[in-house]
C-alpha cells in the first residue's frame, strides 16, 4: 500500500509576520536616522546658498518651475487622490487585484498624508528661505527644532507642503505589496521620484531647504504604515467590504 500524497500548504502568508515588520521598522528609523544626520550636520543654509544669494533666488518666478512642476504637478496630485477613490468602486488595471478595502486604505492612506504635513505646516514658526535676510529677506535662519522662537518671517514653511503631493502616495506601497509585489515597487520608487523632484524644484526656487523635503518624506512613509498597521486590525471587522469588486470573466458564462 502506497502511502498518500502529501497535499502542498494552502495556509496564506501572514502580511503583518514578525520579520516583515521588524524589516519594516528597521527602514523606517533608517530613514529617521538619515534626516536627523542632515538636520544635525546643519546644511540647509549651505545647499540653498547654491540656488540663492543676497538678491533673492533668480528661479523663482520661472515659468517652468511655477507652472509645470509647482501649479501642474499639484492639480496632478489631486487628480490621481481622487482616481484612488474612485477606484474603490470602479478599479482598473492592477487596481482591480485589490479587494475593495485594500484601495480605500490607498485613497485614505494620501489623504491622511497630505493632513498631517498641511497641519504640521499650519503649526510651523519657521520661515521659508526666500523669506531669510540672507536672501533678501527680512526673517533670521532659526532651526525648526527651536520650538516657540519667532524668526521673523511669516512662518509656516515646515514640513515642505508641496514635495508630499509625491511623497503622500507612499502609503499606497503596504496596500499592494502582498498581492502585486511588482505594481508595489514601482509605486513606491514613483511616489519616492515625484516627491524628491517637487522638493528639488521647490528647494531651487527658494521656498523650501532640504531638511524640509526630508521629513516630509518620513512623515509620508509613517502615515502610511500606521494607515497599513490600522486596516489590517479593521478588516476583520468589516468582511463585507474586503471583497473585490471586478466583474466575473463572462467568457465562462
Amino acid at each position: 500500500m502506497q502511502p498518500s500524497p502529501v497535499a502542498p500548504s494552502t495556509a496564506p502568508i501572514t502580511p503583518h509576520a514578525p520579520s516583515h515588520r521588524h524589516t519594516l521598522l528597521l527602514w523606517t528609523l533608517g530613514a529617521l536616522a538619515c534626516v536627523v544626520a542632515w538636520d544635525a550636520a546643519g546644511q540647509d543654509l549651505a545647499f540653498a546658498q547654491v540656488f540663492g544669494s543676497s538678491n533673492g533666488f533668480p528661479m523663482r518666478d520661472q515659468w517652468f518651475f511655477v507652472q509645470v512642476l509647482h501649479e501642474g504637478a499639484r492639480r496632478l496630485g489631486w487628480l490621481l487622490v481622487l482616481l484612488l477613490a474612485l477606484s474603490v468602486w470602479w478599479p482598473r488595471g492592477f487596481l482591480r487585484k485589490l479587494d475593495a478595502s485594500e484601495r480605500l486604505q490607498m485613497a485614505v492612506s494620501a489623504l491622511l498624508s497630505l493632513a498631517v504635513v498641511s497641519i504640521t505646516k499650519n503649526l510651523s514658526a519657521t520661515s521659508c528661505p526666500w523669506d531669510l535676510a540672507q536672501f533678501g529677506g527680512v526673517a533670521r535662519h532659526v532651526s525648526h527644532w527651536a520650538l516657540g522662537v519667532l524668526d521673523g518671517g511669516s512662518g509656516r514653511c515646515f514640513p515642505a507642503g508641496h514635495a508630499s503631493a509625491g511623497f503622500a502616495f507612499l502609503g499606497g506601497y503596504f496596500a499592494l505589496r502582498h498581492k502585486v509585489p511588482s505594481a508595489a515597487r514601482w509605486w513606491l520608487a514613483g511616489a519616492l521620484l515625484a516627491g524628491f523632484v517637487l522638493g528639488a524644484a521647490q528647494q531651487v526656487r527658494g521656498a523650501h531647504f532640504m531638511s524640509h523635503t526630508l521629513w516630509t518624506g518620513w512623515l509620508c512613509w509613517v502615515t502610511g504604515w500606521l494607515c497599513d498597521l490600522a486596516a489590517t486590525a479593521l478588516r476583520p471587522r468589516f468582511p463585507h467590504f474586503a471583497s473585490t469588486t471586478t466583474p466575473p470573466d463572462s467568457s465562462h458564462a
